[in-house]
């Protein structure tokens, strides 16, 4: 897992151990280095709606994530489900959906 990411909305570096509070807005994961537009197959996440709760994504490789769940808004303590979108799939990714690894990490 990265030590350090960029928040979708400044840019700015955030440790693991900061809160994160708000959700992510059509974020590009990209491989560490890329600049540029996102390429056919850098995932685009989206939670910026009503019951988003992914609050960051760290890349880990092509077919691996970190996806950081923000709590549930009225408890705090629990986070028992998570609901986003992932766009800007290739082909073959819709197809190895099964072989795609998000690692869910709770704060």
């Amino acid at each position: 897992m990265a030590e350090r990411s960029k928040t979708a909305e400044t840019g700015s570096d955030v440790g693991i151990d900061e809160i994160i509070t708000g959700n992510l807005s059509k974020y590009a994961a990209v491989p560490p280095g890329y600049f540029g537009q996102p390429k056919k197959g850098h995932l685009v996440f989206d939670a910026c709606f009503e019951s988003g709760n992914l609050g960051r994504v760290d890349y880990i490789t092509e077919f691996e994530y970190d996806l950081f769940i923000r709590p549930d808004t009225c408890n705090p303590r629990f986070r028992v489900w998570f609901n986003f979108t992932v766009e800007n799939v290739k082909e073959f990714q819709v197809r190895s959906v099964c072989h795609q690894v998000f690692d869910y990490i709770v704060l």
